[in-house]
């Protein structure tokens, strides 16, 4: 069994979970990000053997997604948290 922390409810079985995917951020400049990186974020996946970050959401409980830091190979997670975005660059 597979059990992962809600960050807002407490460690549960993985059966109440939906995995959401692998974390990948959106392009910083999306309208000027070309089709090319645009399907490359949409459709490409790193699917690496190891430790990854992953979108995970809380279905049969409070309904939040967060990120999961899971290794791969022996399904242990490592550690949740809530997303944060990331600090504006000076200028935008």
């Amino acid at each position: 069994m597979i059990l992962l922390n809600c960050p807002n409810c407490g460690q549960r079985n993985s059966l109440e979970f939906r995995y959401g995917g692998e974390y990948n951020p959106r392009p910083a400049k999306p309208l000027e990000t070309s089709d090319a990186q645009w399907a490359d974020y949409i459709y490409m996946r790193t699917n690496k053997s190891g430790v990854q970050k992953e979108w995970w959401y809380h279905r049969a409980g409070c309904g939040l997604w967060f990120l999961a830091e899971r290794d791969t190979r022996s399904n242990e997670v490592m550690q949740t948290y809530l997303w944060e975005p990331a600090a504006k660059e000076v200028g935008d």
